[in-house]
């Protein structure tokens, strides 16, 4: 697998606020400082985000913007899509129907560098 097509998955579950918000942080920092230059967050499991759960990610997605990385979202329910559109965000983040589609975007980029 082509360094740049690696990626990691976290799953927060429950609701999403600024405690696990912060937490999600540390995670994020600490695997692209491993080398892992892509994390996906799949939020099919996230009942409600707050506010400052939102925060959290507007700054996580900052970070690794900084140290080059990406940050992936995928399975927003309609609370988190509801948040991200009244605050004029739903452009800002990388936004996927859900982990499979992200993987299947994957796949066919690396079939065109391979080719």
């Amino acid at each position: 697998m082509d360094y740049k097509l690696q990626f990691k998955v976290i799953q927060p579950r429950g609701i999403f606020n600024g405690r696990k918000g912060k937490k999600l942080y540390q995670e994020v920092i600490e695997i692209i400082q491993s080398g892992i230059n892509t994390v996906l967050i799949d939020f099919k499991e996230i009942t409600f985000m707050d506010s400052s759960g939102f925060g959290t990610l507007l700054l996580t997605l900052k970070t690794v913007r900084q140290k080059e990385g990406r940050l992936v979202f995928s399975s927003l329910n309609d609370q988190i899509r509801m948040i991200l559109d009244l605050s004029d965000t739903a452009r800002v983040f990388e936004v996927f129907p859900d982990q499979a589609s992200f993987t299947q975007t994957l796949a066919q980029k690396q079939e065109v560098i391979g080719k």
